[in-house]
């Protein structure tokens, strides 16, 4: 008799799982099911993974120490080739990207081949190697900045972001309102009704007829009138500056008409003003 269960049940699960071949839904399964059916690319074994034809050029350019400058096109042609076949024998829409690079691989093969010719004007030929070359280093900058970024620590893979909560209970307080601050706010509504409050401009009828008659009248009674005289009984009723643009223009209509003359004795003497010589004698 086992003294402890536990260990009891624990070398018997050990025991178990080395005789079964594998187990199902928690259950040792002892043989293999005779209706067990594996479809036929289930298995698939991949000695390398190359995201692309650069990649995997770049792969055999770099695995045997291969000046990128100066690559060795017939033999890495020969292994890139190698390589296109057998992944040609497992995914064939897989094989047609890099049956493209294949292509451009045999076809600068070929052009090396072929004797160099100087161009028409004296120029060295350029490398068919040349583009291949710069589409390589490129390549090879991007995919060593982005394994850079990625050996960088990243949130949920290399750490977790800390979060807490918190379950705090508030009370909302209203702001207590002092006698001075509503005073400041009413001083500022009256402050912006001043500054919208409208002006009523009433019309005042006057005439210049009546002003024409008013001046005839009063140099009819005097040979002459200093200028500032002929307005000096408006100004002692203190009558609004509007009146004594009337007078005034009443004023220079009877000059223009002749029935008044401006004189004066000489510069900076004072201005008078009198009746026309034709209205005097009429």
């Amino acid at each position: 008799m086992c003294p402890r269960l536990p260990t009891c049940t624990t070398r018997l699960t050990e025991h178990t799982d080395t005789v079964a071949l594998a187990r199902l839904y928690g259950e040792p399964l002892f043989a293999i099911p005779q209706d067990l059916y594996i479809p036929p690319d289930a298995l698939e074994v991949f000695l390398e993974t190359f995201e692309g034809p650069l990649d995997l050029l770049l792969y055999l350019i770099r695995k045997q120490k291969f000046d990128v400058l100066d690559i060795p096109m017939a033999e890495v042609t020969s292994q890139y080739l190698s390589y296109v076949r057998q992944i040609r024998e497992h995914n064939l829409e897989l094989a047609g990207e890099y049956l493209l690079m294949a292509a451009v691989l045999i076809e600068i093969k070929s052009r090396m081949l072929l004797p160099v010719k100087k161009a028409d004007t004296g120029e060295e030929v350029d490398d068919p190697r040349a583009e291949l070359v710069r589409r390589l280093l490129a390549y090879e900058a991007i995919k060593v900045a982005a394994q850079e970024l990625d050996a960088r620590p990243h949130a949920g893979r290399d750490f977790l972001l800390a979060r807490a909560s918190a379950m705090v209970e508030t009370v909302e307080q209203l702001p207590h309102v002092s006698v001075p601050d509503l005073q400041a706010a009413w001083q500022a509504i009256m402050h912006r009704a001043k500054l919208n409050a409208s002006h009523q401009v009433t019309r005042e009828q006057l005439s210049v007829r009546e002003h024409m008659s008013d001046i005839l009248r009063r140099l009819g009674e005097v040979r002459f009138m200093e200028f500032s005289d002929l307005f000096a009984e408006r100004l002692d009723r203190a009558e609004a500056p509007a009146v004594l643009v009337v007078h005034f223009i009443a004023m220079l209509e009877l000059a223009r008409e002749s029935l008044l003359e401006i004189t004066q004795a000489q510069p900076y003497a004072p201005i008078y003003v009198r009746l026309s010589y034709a209205q005097v004698a009429a």
